[in-house]
């Protein structure tokens, strides 16, 4: 049954028992959406209390294009328990769609987002710096977005052109004609800050307002942002504390008299279920959710009344204990455009405040069985016929699909090997090993800069099991360039021992490594200890602490990303081509139509459990 319907029922029980209400709260969490109170006459806006619709999403990543594989899925937990997959889920032309649906009868209807909306995207937006992207949200009416650490993978400079407009600085305009516009939503960034001014790059936060009612939205991203994105695109910008961020900024909103505030906090949590209707408030609110965005829920002033979030990909929709102990909504639609978030949240004219106790939320499929938006066909068929000539060119051929499995939140380490990880390693190692390339002895490869699978389903009309360049660009994004590095076999050792501990420890970065290169991770230990150190070998060889090895790496693994600080020791660096154009050589190389490549086989890391 519906929220709304279950707040009809009880509407109509109260008031047929003619029963006295203790609490404003109580009637309130029974009013159904846009019903107003006995004194303040009918209709939306009319009465005491106002429904704000909040509808929201995360982690784009410039996903225009019906994601496909394990991108294009969800899990569901079904009445019996068990789960089943739901397949061909998402596409900017349906979310379109749905979200038009869904803002129908709600006059005060309101679209944010956590972050990440564009960065590491497929080409037909990522060829042309994300530009297609940002147009596809001005289309959707988005209001307000925080800022994600993918915001920044072209850096601070180029975010700042996404928010304010103009042709790219090197490539110019992609289109005769016409300049690029930028978002006609506010990017906000609370959180990064000029380290010599202290202020924020871009707006801290935003108010939305409608007939009166206001509703203030303040955008943080991760603190650990710095981390997890190339140093040069970030140089003169701190990022802070989320929480200390966040509450300093609700006491701004206070001031000037905006009382309903939500967070935008481009980070997030696990679920213990990765079903997208699982239940985190089972047995007790918040009781199914760990990860950091618990300790920042809890901690972040209760002044706000509701946190949208992102980064980790997950679907939840739980009601954390805000720091007096009260229950607070804390959302994320998975990503790449998926699931939509539909939030009401109840606001109260007479004290300017959301009533807590009337906040309901849920998540909700972006199925594909809708007519899809006919702006968004539109835009994509214009980027794609500009990007054709370059997409569409054959680089190699598979005998199966090539997954990047995702991390199963009950099992994160049960993924650690994956099979295009594994493919990706090889091809670098190939592209970094003759000497007068970097003379690479194994490669290492961050997991996070693996962005699609492989499918051997035809993307257009290529045929099945033809890689496109297209494709291989949506798979490695980035194009990173490639470097060689000498690492002692100490350092070596420590690098895989960063995967779990340290930054790592609670979330762990397990790295994809080329063939030859062996280990055993025993995950019945915890932190460094998970490494066992006398089963790492290369071609069968333990690794020596006191020798120099020569180690494959793209440029963010080389500056100390994803947490590896040993990584910044290295010396004797040689840079070579992308990892991308590695890897469209290596697909080459070794496949054709009639001898396609297979998926690579496991046993790299063994796993004890």
């Amino acid at each position: 049954m519906s929220t709304t319907r279950k707040k009809n029922r009880a509407v109509r029980r109260i008031l047929a028992a003619g029963a006295g209400i203790a609490t404003v709260g109580a009637l309130v969490a029974a009013l159904p959406a846009g019903a107003s109170d006995s004194k303040g006459g009918g209709g939306y806006g009319q009465g005491r209390y106002v429904d704000v619709q909040l509808l929201s999403f995360n982690d784009l990543h410039g996903n225009l294009e019906p994601p496909t594989g394990s991108s294009g899925r969800l899990t569901r937990l079904k009445p019996d328990g068990g789960t089943e997959t739901v397949e061909g889920v998402g596409g900017v032309e349906y979310l379109a769609t749905h979200l038009r649906n869904a803002r129908k009868g709600n006059p005060y209807s309101v679209t944010a987002a956590a972050g990440d909306m564009i960065g590491a995207s497929p080409m037909v937006s990522g060829l042309f710096h994300d530009e297609p992207t940002i147009e596809a949200l001005n289309k959707l009416k988005l209001d307000v977005s925080s800022v994600g650490n993918h915001e920044f993978d072209e850096g601070a400079r180029e975010l700042a052109r996404m928010q304010n407009g103009g042709c790219h600085p090197v490539e110019g305009c992609f289109e005769e004609g016409t300049t690029f516009r930028g978002a006609k939503f506010p990017y906000l960034a609370a959180n990064v800050t000029d380290e010599k001014t202290g202020r924020p790059m871009l707006d801290p936060y935003f108010v939305w307002e409608r007939d009166g009612v206001k509703v203030g939205f303040i955008g943080v991203t991760l603190e650990g942002t710095a981390d997890i994105v190339s140093a040069e695109g970030i140089k003169g910008l701190k990022f802070g504390d989320e929480v200390e961020t966040i509450n300093k900024y609700a006491k701004v909103l206070e001031r000037k008299g905006v009382k309903s505030i939500v967070a935008l906090l481009h980070e997030g949590g696990m679920p213990a279920s990765g079903a997208y209707n699982y239940d985190c408030d089972t047995p007790g609110a918040g009781a199914g959710i760990s990860g950091p965005i618990v300790d920042i829920a809890k901690n972040v002033t209760p002044q706000v009344d509701a946190l949208v979030t992102g980064h980790t990909h997950q679907a939840y929709a739980c009601t954390i204990p805000d720091p007096s102990g009260k229950p607070r909504t804390v959302t994320s639609a998975a990503s790449f455009g998926r699931l939509y978030t539909d939030t009401t949240l109840t606001y109260d004219r007479r004290s300017k405040d959301i009533v807590r106790t009337a906040v309901a939320s849920a998540n909700h499929v972006v199925t594909r069985d809708v007519k899809p938006a006919k702006d968004m066909t539109d835009l994509i068929g214009r980027f794609k016929t500009l990007a054709a000539p370059i997409a569409n060119r054959p680089v190699g051929h598979i005998s199966a699909s090539i997954e990047n499995p995702l991390t199963d939140p009950k099992d994160p380490f049960a993924t650690s090997e994956k099979p295009l990880g594994n493919l990706i390693a090889d091809a670098q190692l190939e592209g970094m090993a003759p000497a007068d390339k970097g003379g690479a002895q194994l490669a290492l490869m961050n997991p996070g800069g693996i962005r699609a699978p492989l499918t051997h389903a035809q993307s257009g009309g290529e045929g099945d099991g033809v890689v496109t360049y297209g494709e291989a660009y949506t798979v490695q994004p980035f194009t990173n360039m490639m470097t060689a590095v000498d690492l002692t076999g100490a350092q070596l050792i420590t690098t895989l021992q960063q995967q779990v501990s340290g930054p790592n420890l609670a979330s762990p970065k397990i790295l994809q490594v080329s063939k030859g290169f062996t280990y055993t991770l025993d995950t019945t230990k915890t932190g460094a200890d998970r490494i066992v150190v006398d089963s790492v070998r290369l071609n069968g060889e333990a690794i020596d602490p006191a020798k120099t090895y020569r180690v494959a790496m793209n440029e963010f693994l080389a500056g100390g990303g994803d947490g590896f600080a040993v990584l910044k020791e290295h010396k004797n660096k040689l840079v070579g081509a992308s990892d991308l154009d590695m890897f469209t050589a290596y697909l080459g190389a070794h496949s054709s139509a009639s001898a396609p490549l297979a998926p690579p086989a496991l046993g790299r890391i063994t796993l004890v459990k």
